[in-house]
């Protein structure tokens, strides 16, 4: 699999890109905060951040998934949740990971997000996952991740596991 790296600078070049295969992935998904409009505001918040960074993987000429994510403000943490009291240090918040279906389970998905951290200047990461997705909370758990707290950003969002995982 081939990665490619971007950065904000790099933002609406991949923004359509992106939003594609966020719309192949929610295809099926009637909920109104997984469509596009909902989600374009959200790519849009992140990879307004100067420090956003994604990584997209790539095989037989086309998209195989992509994740993103940027280092949080000083003391910043996700919202509807309670930044654990001993964190201390920069954080890196995985907003995004898709993998479109026919790469599902290959393991494309850990190696697009190991990309994504492995250069990370920061002591600890963490990502929110559906926890109706129980499956998907598992797979993080495998890869080191450990639930924190749950949180439910928005009045419509779905109830999230906060995980973290130790990079040093």
């Amino acid at each position: 699999m081939d990665l490619r790296r971007y950065g904000h600078a790099d933002a609406q070049d991949v923004r359509s890109m992106l939003l594609d295969i966020h719309d192949e992935v929610y295809a099926d998904d009637p909920d109104p905060f997984h469509s596009r409009e909902r989600f374009t505001y959200f790519l849009d918040l992140w990879s307004s951040r100067k420090n956003w960074r994604c990584v997209s993987g790539w095989e037989n000429g086309g998209p195989v998934g992509y994740a993103y994510g940027s280092v949080l403000a000083p003391g910043g943490w996700w919202q509807g949740s309670t930044r654990p009291r001993d964190l201390r240090g920069p954080v890196f918040a995985v907003s995004e990971l898709m993998v479109l279906s026919k790469w599902r389970g290959t393991g494309r998905a850990k190696t697009i997000h190991d990309a994504l951290i492995a250069p990370v200047d920061a002591r600890v990461v963490s990502l929110q996952v559906e926890i109706a997705h129980d499956k998907v909370v598992r797979l993080y758990e495998s890869w080191g991740y450990r639930k924190v707290d749950e949180s439910k950003s928005h009045d419509d969002s779905p109830h999230y596991a906060v995980m973290l995982r130790d990079l040093r």
